[in-house]
């Protein structure tokens, strides 16, 4: 099957007046290799590598890129995409993240406003936009004491005022937390594969406040064996709007096109 003969439809993102592909390109493998859950070991690809890739990615119909600054180089990789002229901002939507940054083969979350607001503009600078489409908190596993106990929500939520940032979200770690995302922010990104439901109550909340879901881990990492079925499971959950999916193999990313395009 010829790759132009595959088109992932596309889905609003709740109530943001954004429209995504129902699958999103994930965008770690772009910049780390170190530190992450992945079955196998892997090499960093080179920028012909990740060009093809999402070259690939846009002709099959994705227009969502996710990232964020813990993902090593993947922003700026991205960015030089864009500057370079092979591939177009505009067909895009852009997902990054505050909060967490890699250094040294370590994480390192910071929450502050001041931490926020220099996140933002540096990956306004490594991404080569004026704007961006999300903005996640990159939860460090207390969700809740993030929006009780820090200034980042309301950095965000002034940003997306100022109009660098058109829809907040956070990456969420707990089920509780998840539930107060939805309640507080346009999107929530969890956890979702037949092994792994604890989020499916935030995705049902989410649904009845009309906010955004984005889904990471369907295959748990890499580590699922029904990958298929995995993918449709999320896929025809209620109230999800896009899958993210990582990978480097350009059959593997036809594969999960063709299965979403049949849904």
């Amino acid at each position: 099957m010829k790759v132009r003969e595959i088109r992932v439809p596309k889905r609003n993102l709740g109530n943001t007046n954004i429209e995504v592909s129902c699958l999103g390109l994930g965008t770690v493998k772009f910049g780390r290799n170190q530190s992450v859950k992945y079955p196998e070991n892997f090499d960093l690809p080179n920028d012909k590598k990740i060009s093809e890739l999402v070259k690939s990615a846009e002709e099959l119909g994705f227009n969502l890129l996710d990232t964020a600054p813990a993902y090593g180089s993947s922003e700026k990789r991205i960015g030089d995409l864009f500057q370079q002229q092979k591939i177009s901002r505009h067909n895009w939507v852009i997902s990054t993240k505050v909060g967490e940054e890699f250094e040294n083969g370590k994480s390192k979350f910071d929450f502050s406003a001041t931490n926020t607001e220099l996140s933002i503009k540096r990956s306004l600078n490594r991404l080569q936009t004026d704007y961006l489409d999300i903005v996640l908190i990159h939860s460090n596993g207390f969700d809740e004491k993030v929006f009780d106990e820090t200034d980042c929500l309301p950095t965000l939520q002034r940003l997306k005022k100022e109009g660098l940032i058109r829809a907040i979200g956070v990456s969420t770690k707990t089920p509780r937390g998840a539930i107060r995302a939805a309640e507080l922010t346009d999107i929530i990104m969890v956890t979702l594969n037949p092994e792994m439901q604890a989020d499916l109550s935030a995705i049902e909340r989410a649904y009845e406040l009309n906010r955004g879901v984005l889904i990471k881990k369907v295959f748990n990492s890499g580590h699922a064996d029904l990958k298929e079925k995995n993918l449709q499971y999320a896929l025809e959950t209620p109230g999800v709007g896009s899958v993210i999916i990582g990978t480097l193999n350009l059959d593997h990313l036809q594969n999960n096109a063709n299965v979403a395009s049949q849904l």
